[in-house]
Parts: C-alpha cells; sequence; structure tokens
C-alpha cells in the first residue's frame, strides 16, 4: 500500500509546497487548513505521516496537541511530526510526553523534511511487517 500524507497548516503556500513536493517524490498528500478538516479526513484515510503545525487559526500551543491524542487513538501506526514556527519549551514537552515522532521548526527545506519523512515511513513499513508477521 502506498503511503499517504497528512499536511495540516493553515498557510496555503506551506500545504502547495510540501503537497507538490511530496506527490513528486510518489506519496499520495492530503492537505487540511482548519482542524475540523483535519479531524474529518483521519477518520476516513490511513495516513502513515501527519505533518502538523501547531499554530491553526483559533488554536495554538497546547490546545494544538489536542490533535496528537486523536491521532493516537485511531491509528497509532501514523508518524506525527510536530513543524511549527512559533512554540515554547513547555509546549515541546508536552509534544514529547504524547509521543510525537518529531519536533521541527519552520522553516525547513524540503529536501530535510523528505529526508525525515523517509525515516519515518521506514519505522511505519517496519511496525506494518511485524504486524503481518504476528497475525
Amino acid at each position: 500500500m502506498p503511503h499517504r500524507i497528512l499536511v495540516v497548516d493553515d498557510e496555503e503556500p506551506v500545504l502547495f509546497a510540501m503537497r507538490d513536493y511530496f506527490s513528486a517524490c510518489g506519496y499520495g498528500v492530503d492537505c487540511a487548513q482548519e482542524l475540523e478538516e483535519a479531524l474529518a479526513l483521519i477518520d476516513n484515510i490511513r495516513y502513515s505521516i501527519v505533518f502538523l503545525d501547531l499554530r491553526l487559526t483559533g488554536i495554538g500551543g497546547v490546545e494544538g496537541l489536542e490533535i496528537v491524542g486523536y491521532v493516537r487513538e485511531r491509528c497509532p501506526w501514523t508518524r506525527i511530526v510536530i513543524l511549527t514556527a512559533g512554540t515554547t519549551p513547555e509546549v515541546e514537552r508536552e509534544a514529547h510526553r504524547r509521543n510525537v515522532d518529531a519536533f521541527l521548526h519552520k522553516p525547513k527545506p524540503l529536501p530535510q523534511l523528505a529526508r525525515i519523512a523517509y525515516g519515518l515511513l521506514e519505522t511505519v513499513n517496519d511496525t506494518q511487517n511485524a504486524s503481518r508477521q504476528n497475525a
């Protein structure tokens, strides 16, 4: 099954750049600008990675981490990458406590994000293979 990536960010240029880049790398990519839209996609599509900006319109900081718990409950195999421009040490600690796979500060060059994604996708593959062997 090909990997799918969800990018959640309220900035259209970020969404379009990541969508175009990861699509060109051969991944299926969906984008959401709002929390409700992201939650609906997560409920209906199996994602290998979710790239999440914590500072969506109307939310930010620790409140933005609520989506992490939502993803973890519904799809524990999904890797979560926080990609945000503004944060505090408290938010970073809370993100790691909630088992975020990577916490990155914007801006990051797309090739660097691709390397991180590739490494995380390898762990998704390992998890899926182990699940099949145990079944």
